[in-house]
């Protein structure tokens, strides 16, 4: 009878729930619900980008695997080309977390016309660049409003058409509005009784502002400004509608279309959109390592 109490029973055991056995290993069993996120990325963008890399080692005209970048570097236009991207994406981003960081700084807090200003600064996202850049020429051409109000106030009339400098505002327009998002977030999730300990110490508003919000603030600019970075490398519209496609606007997107586009080479386009992935991966690099160091700043600075 002993034997028989003590003897483990020989039906069917049950199964605990997943989630249950997930925990015991110490896994989180919600993380399943990314599973298909990650199975979108890896469709959409993973996939197609790994292909890429393959068939630009694959020249349509033949020829060794690296022909497409060897042709790419040995042509100081196309070469050139990564300098007028530079030129043009780095001064677009900083320009307009410049431009948004203050806006989202006072759109932080509630008073009148906030929701107009966020509303006005939105606009551009729903008009979409192609929409921009196909309205500066009627808005700044010679018989345009913009020209004929400084005609009519006596001031020389503006040239921002088919050069650098309306490239350059099309771009700020499209990007401004994402850093601004961005950043009033960070700037909304500072936690306001910093600011009022620092008051009732004596600190001024300037100081509470630079010893407090902007390095608090500072890893959220620098991630706005990856953004806006990303968005302005992607360029293609503004720089053939209102710049100067075959010269200072002459950014990597635009080899990129005519290979793909014009001659059908799609070898040579994925070659030269690897190496725009590239630069601008090595640019993001230094922006993530410089805001890790200032995120790990105050918290190395609090111990000491």
């Amino acid at each position: 009878m002993t034997e028989l109490l003590q003897r483990p029973p020989t039906g069917p055991v049950e199964r605990q729930p997943l989630k249950h056995r997930l925990a015991e290993r110490g896994v989180d069993w919600s993380l399943l619900l990314l599973l298909p996120t990650v199975a979108v990325i890896g469709g959409l963008f993973l996939y197609p980008f790994v292909y890429g890399i393959s068939i630009s080692f694959q020249p349509q005209a033949g020829g060794s695997a690296f022909a497409n970048y060897r042709d790419f570097f040995n042509d100081p236009y196309m070469v050139g080309s990564i300098v007028k991207t530079l030129r043009l994406a780095v001064p677009v981003a900083v320009v307009s977390v410049g431009l948004a960081a203050p806006i989202a700084y006072q759109c932080r807090r509630d008073f009148r016309g906030r929701k107009l200003i966020t509303l006005l600064l939105m606009l551009p996202i729903t008009f979409g660049s192609i929409l921009i850049a196909q309205g500066m020429p009627r808005v700044f051409s010679p018989y345009g409003w913009v020209n004929l109000a400084l005609k009519a106030a006596g001031l020389p009339q503006s040239s921002l058409l088919y050069n650098y400098r309306g490239t350059f505002i099309a771009a700020v327009l499209t990007t401004l509005p994402l850093a601004f998002l961005m950043m009033m977030g960070f700037f909304g999730g500072i936690d306001r009784s910093l600011e009022n300990a620092a008051a009732t110490l004596g600190a001024s508003r300037a100081v509470r502002f630079w010893r407090i919000i902007l390095p608090l603030a500072m890893p959220g600019i620098l991630t706005a400004f990856m953004l806006a970075l990303v968005e302005a490398f992607a360029i293609f519209p503004s720089a053939i509608l209102v710049g100067q496609p075959d010269n200072q606007t002459h950014v990597l997107t635009i080899p990129i279309y005519q290979a793909a586009s014009q001659r059908s080479d799609y070898t040579q386009a994925s070659a030269i959109a690897i190496v725009l992935t590239v630069i601008e991966l090595l640019i993001l690099g230094l922006a993530v390592l410089l805001r890790s160091r200032l995120y790990k700043g105050p918290a190395a600075g609090g111990k000491g």
